[in-house]
């Protein structure tokens, strides 16, 4: 037997019982005479003592072990002398004093501390993962990622949902993020991909009167790397007949809050329910498809009163069919000229070619542009701003997307700066209506702005004015950070090949990559939606991470490398020649 207890669940009332319990030293301290160890599994610590004079074998055990050796050890519980209780610990008013010992296995000194939460190169921390999840901080986001996950899968079941498992190895539909491409070797010159998302194949769950589906499910993209983005990630899939999309956000926000409060008692949720924006509204107001409502400065638009203004910069905007948009900051008149110029770049970052700004003093407006406006214009935008003494006004102007989206940015970015993004408050919201198409800069073709299975508000909009048509789409969004995004999805096969045909997908190309889809939409679809929440993302909110690397057991490094197993890596001549490749590298 190698334990009776774990390292966390003996107290005071196990006084004087014999257990054995095994695992390895976290810490060890020698007192001249007598050593204590603190000895650790996945559960807790429990210090263990050795007795010099009367165990002298145990006793000389313990005096060879070193950090990470794995013992196993018999012992009896007794009580800690006075005043030396750890409160901090489940077993801190008892120690155990050790009558055998054996080790049964050694370690050699770890590359970087595992008893203490100093910090370490990420490099290092992921060449050995394995030793880093030794550590109190990425073992309890373990332990939450399994317990978050657990709950997710009762709430669902209980919600009548069946979990059914979809393949790893499907078709080549690319219409998204480059994919992951498996050769096979049964059939020549032939290959199967790895799934972006199981979107088609849930979809066809629904066809098949699964009207209730969810599903744990491992998605891969072949696409650069960033803090919240991974090669492999885990997303829950949920899609269901039957439904509408306040039927599912409902759902969503309910389980969502249930999850807060379980697995993140800490965290106030701002806004019950949730409140819900439309694209444009996130947009104009925040910069944003994906807002931080955590704190309330908005953003305003100023175009009507700059179309006949004085100030080149904005008035060609707007003649060039752009908007000019105004973002004041209460307070923000202390700002450094050395500030002002760091959330300039921060613009010219998001596309933006400058950012111009007034401080709003006690008798005068502080700024190079003022001169080239009228004073009622200056009034005006004083008065949309709302601006007063001490404040600042930041200015972009250029088209909508630019415009919005860099203001957006030094919006969050002041902020940080003032120190108003508070961990401790969660701040919800839905964001839905969004473009059904954009418009490629480069071909001046329409493509997708979620996927091709997305079906509009307005299905009479495809023929009218498809360029302007609206999505029943929704994402969920936490503390700026899209945490989840759904759709209704089409389900006739007339709407289907419409969107193909605008999207430039011609019939025979419909035929070749979707053409299972077409197919089964002529057996009965039934209409059908549903939503995927990036749970990696999730689960780094609740644990106050700063990306999803410290959430996933074994991640890949931000430049997909597996640093640990050494991925990717050559395969041997053979293998290669079995699956009819061969390896033509060309410098880029």
């Amino acid at each position: 037997m190698f334990r009776t207890h774990t390292c966390n669940d003996i107290t005071i009332e196990n006084s004087d019982e014999e257990v054995v319990l095994s695992g390895w030293v976290h810490r060890r301290r020698d007192h001249g005479g007598l050593i204590f160890i603190d000895l650790r599994d996945r559960y807790g610590l429990t210090q263990i003592v050795s007795d010099p004079e009367k165990y002298t074998d145990a006793h000389s055990l313990m005096n060879t072990v070193r950090s990470e050796f794995v013992v196993k050890i018999k012992g009896t519980v007794r009580k800690r002398p006075e005043g030396q209780e750890n409160d901090k610990l489940n077993t801190g008013k008892i120690e155990v004093l050790v009558t055998e010992m054996e080790v049964l296995n050694s370690s050699k000194t770890p590359p970087f501390e595992i008893d203490q939460d100093k910090e370490v190169g990420e490099d290092i921390r992921l060449t050995y993962r394995y030793l880093d999840l030794r550590r109190e901080r990425l073992k309890n986001n373990m332990i939450l990622r399994s317990r978050v996950i657990k709950h997710i899968r009762d709430y669902f079941d209980s919600e009548d949902f069946l979990e059914i498992e979809t393949p790893i190895l499907i078709k080549g539909t690319p219409e998204g993020s480059r994919e992951y491409i498996v050769p096979s070797r049964i059939y020549p010159g032939t290959f199967y991909v790895l799934p972006q998302s199981p979107q088609q194949l849930k979809q066809l769950l629904m066809i098949a009167g699964f009207d209730k589906y969810f599903q744990i499910a491992r998605c891969f993209r072949d696409e650069d790397q960033r803090g919240d983005r991974q090669p492999e990630f885990t997303q829950l899939d949920v899609e269901m007949s039957f439904v509408t999309e306040d039927e599912i956000m409902t759902l969503n926000e309910k389980v969502l809050i249930e999850l807060v409060e379980k697995f993140a008692p800490d965290k106030t949720i701002k806004t019950k329910p949730f409140p819900v924006l439309t694209y444009d509204e996130a947009m104009n107001r925040y910069g944003s498809d994906s807002p931080d409502l955590r704190f309330d400065f908005e953003i305003v638009d100023i175009t009507d009163v700059c179309r006949e203004c004085g100030f080149g910069v904005f008035k060609n905007a707007v003649d060039a069919g752009g908007i000019v948009k105004a973002l004041k900051i209460e307070g923000g008149g202390k700002f450094s000229r050395k500030e002002i110029d760091e959330f300039t770049e921060m613009a010219k970052i998001y596309g933006a070619k400058g950012l111009a700004y007034i401080i709003v003093e006690k008798d005068e407006l502080r700024s190079p542009i003022v001169k080239f406006f009228e004073k009622s214009e200056i009034d005006e935008i004083m008065k949309i701003t709302d601006a007063k003494e001490g404040d600042i006004i930041f200015f972009t102007a250029d088209k909508f997307s630019i415009a919005c989206e860099s203001l957006g940015k030094v919006r969050v970015a002041v902020a940080k700066k003032l120190e108003l993004l508070d961990d401790n408050l969660f701040a919800f919201c839905w964001v839905k209506d969004f473009p059904m198409f954009e418009l490629d800069d480069e071909t001046g073709s329409l493509s997708a702005v979620h996927h091709p299975f997305t079906r509009p508000k307005n299905v009479d909009d495809l023929e009218s004015s498809p360029e302007t048509s609206l999505a029943l789409a929704y994402d969920i969004v936490l503390n700026g950070v899209e945490v989840g995004g759904g759709s209704i999805r089409i389900h006739e096969e007339s709407v289907q090949k419409r969107v193909f045909d605008i999207l430039g997908i011609s019939d025979e190309d419909a035929e070749h990559r979707f053409g299972h889809m077409l197919g089964a939409f002529q057996y009965g679809a039934p209409p059908h939606g549903g939503i995927a929440w990036g749970l990696d993302r999730l689960v780094m909110l609740f644990a106050n991470e700063p990306n999803i690397r410290e959430v996933i057991a074994f991640p890949k490094d931000q430049r997909a490398k597996d640093l640990m197993l050494g991925a990717p890596s050559t395969m041997p001549d053979t293998q290669l020649e079995d699956l009819g490749i061969k390896i033509d590298i060309k410098k880029k």
